[in-house]
Formats: C-alpha cells, sequence, structure tokens
C-alpha cells in the first residue's frame, strides 16, 4: 500500500512540473536550418547594396554631364569679345547760347498791334527796331500823346490801314554824318516770331525805300535771341499767329 501511494505521488509532481512549462518557448533550430537562413539573408543583404551602388553611379554620371555643359557655357562666354563700357555723362554741358533762340538774318515777324506779319530784316547794326509807317500825326489824348499812322498791312498794292498808339517816347536817329537827326515817335509793340513771343519799341517811320517794312535791332535781341546770318526763315513762312499753339 504504501509503495503505490509513492508511486502516484512521483506521477503527479511530473505532471505538475510539465503543465507549468512555457509554452512560448521556441524549439530548438538545427544547425542546417540556421545556415540557410543567414545565406538568404546574405543575399538580400548584397542585392540592396548593388541597387544602392547602381543608383548612385547613375546620379554621379548625370551630374557630371551637367558640369560639362556648364563649362561648355563659361568657355563660350569667354570666348565672347568684351564689350566697350561707355561712361554717358550725366548733364549735358550747358549751351553757349543759354535760353536764347537762334534768328536768321530774315523772319516772318508778326504785330499784334497791327494784326499783321512782316518779313523782317534782322539788323544787329541798327540799334532800335523801325515800322514802315506813313501819314505820321502826333495827337493828344487824356493829356497823353498818341499817334495815328498807315500801314500797308496787304503790301503796297493794297489800302493802307490806319492805327493809332500811344507814344511811349521819342528818339533821334541820325542816318548820316550830314544828315539832321530824325525825330521819330515810339509805340511799343507784342511780337511773335514762330513760337516764341517777345515786347519791344518800335519807332515810326517811312521805309517805303528799302525792301523790308519792318526792322529789329540790338535792342530787341540782345536779351533773347542771337542771329544766325547764314540762314532765314528759322522759324517758318507763315503767320505765326495762325499756327501757334
Amino acid at each position: 500500500m504504501l509503495k503505490q501511494m509513492t508511486t502516484l505521488a512521483l506521477v503527479t509532481s511530473l505532471v505538475g512540473c510539465a503543465a507549468t512549462q512555457d509554452p512560448k518557448q521556441p524549439a530548438p533550430v538545427d544547425v542546417d536550418t540556421f545556415n540557410a537562413s543567414l545565406s538568404e539573408q546574405k543575399s538580400e543583404l548584397v542585392t540592396l547594396i548593388s541597387t544602392s551602388q547602381s543608383e548612385q553611379q547613375a546620379a554621379l554620371t548625370s551630374l557630371s554631364a551637367q558640369l560639362e555643359q556648364l563649362s561648355k557655357q563659361v568657355a563660350a562666354v569667354k570666348s565672347q569679345p568684351e564689350k566697350q563700357v561707355v561712361q554717358v555723362p550725366m548733364q549735358c554741358d550747358p549751351s553757349p547760347i543759354g535760353d536764347k533762340f537762334i534768328l536768321g538774318a530774315v523772319e516772318h515777324v508778326y504785330v499784334d498791334e497791327i494784326k499783321a506779319g512782316f518779313e523782317t530784316r534782322i539788323d544787329t547794326g541798327a540799334e532800335s527796331s523801325s515800322l514802315d509807317a506813313h501819314n505820321i500825326i502826333l495827337f493828344e489824348r487824356n493829356g497823353k500823346q498818341w499817334v495815328r499812322f498807315d500801314v500797308f498791312t496787304q503790301g503796297a498794292d493794297k489800302p493802307s490801314q490806319t492805327f493809332e498808339s500811344k507814344v511811349e517816347r521819342f528818339v533821334r536817329i541820325k542816318q548820316d554824318a550830314d544828315d539832321k537827326n530824325d525825330r521819330r515817335p515810339v509805340i511799343h509793340a507784342h511780337l511773335q516770331i514762330g513760337n516764341y513771343k517777345a515786347e519791344t519799341d518800335l519807332n515810326l517811320v517811312d521805309r517805303s525805300h528799302l525792301d523790308y517794312q519792318l526792322l529789329l535791332g540790338r535792342k530787341f535781341m540782345q536779351d533773347i535771341a542771337v542771329v544766325d546770318v547764314g540762314q532765314t526763315f528759322v522759324h517758318g513762312k507763315n503767320n505765326p499767329s495762325k499756327t501757334a499753339k
């Protein structure tokens, strides 16, 4: 009876040890299986490294081609002739005549007080300016000296027109050494030459024996114009009152 109980206890103990053993513990792997797995992983790693090296080689080849192309472009730029840089002055030199305008030896001049234009002699040899006038009569108006005169505004073959103007002063002009002084009334006039407008004094005198009805002298041009005697009608032949804006 004691022998049977001892045998039962031993069997129970073995069963309990088997029940408490970790069922997740991996089973032992044999050497052949391990070597086969290691060889497979090595082959995959070699393939991966080879692929990576091929991609890197392709990238290097592309970069080399780009560098070669850039080198050719740089060489082409260097081979071109160097462009000369011209220094442009920031400001032009001032004009020797300043703000003055140029007049020719003859210009078409419009006189606003006469409402007519004349081919005019620009004469640097004469000091004052003169207008061809006829039937010059002096009279008083409101205690001031005035003058009435005729001008052939449309040519000597057409009737003259009569004008009146206040006398600014009288001037004495000596034509020749043997002549007496010629006392002339002076009127103030507004002139237009091309697009240029100016004011000046005109003395009234018979100029029918001369080529031009109007003469402009130095006093008119000394501050506003210079004369190019080699040119005529620099500002055109048309009536400036109709063409100027």
